[in-house]
């Protein structure tokens, strides 16, 4: 995502969530997380506090992204860490693509220089 951030940051913003929703992967609080991420992979994109992006006590963001009939076109809500949402300029939801899609890979360049 740093990479994605670094050549891409400016036709993009790129907004990070931590969740703990996985298997327990993100226990930290948020802190350890932001300190975790600095000195491990250099991030310098904006991360905010960690939230719950499926389940029961999904926050409202995260139920916005998911539901089709709340963002009028992505009904898919994360399925592991990394998931990503596209949104345009106007604030629609583009396009979701899953954790197994790298932020470089093609589909996602492409959805970006649509």
């Amino acid at each position: 995502m740093q990479k994605l951030h670094d050549q891409y940051g400016d036709k993009l913003v790129i907004l990070g969530f931590p969740a703990n929703n996985f298997k327990g992967q993100e226990p930290g609080s948020n802190t350890e997380i932001e300190e975790f991420c600095k000195k491990n992979y250099g991030v310098t994109f904006q991360l905010f506090e960690k939230i719950s992006v499926k389940g029961e006590d999904q926050h409202p963001l995260y139920q916005w992204l998911s539901k089709k009939e709340l963002n009028g076109n992505v009904n898919q809500e994360p399925t592991w860490n990394f998931c990503k949402y596209l949104i345009n300029e106007k604030g629609e939801v583009v396009k979701f693509f899953d954790s197994k899609v790298k932020p470089m890979d093609k589909e996602i360049m492409d959805a970006i220089n649509s």
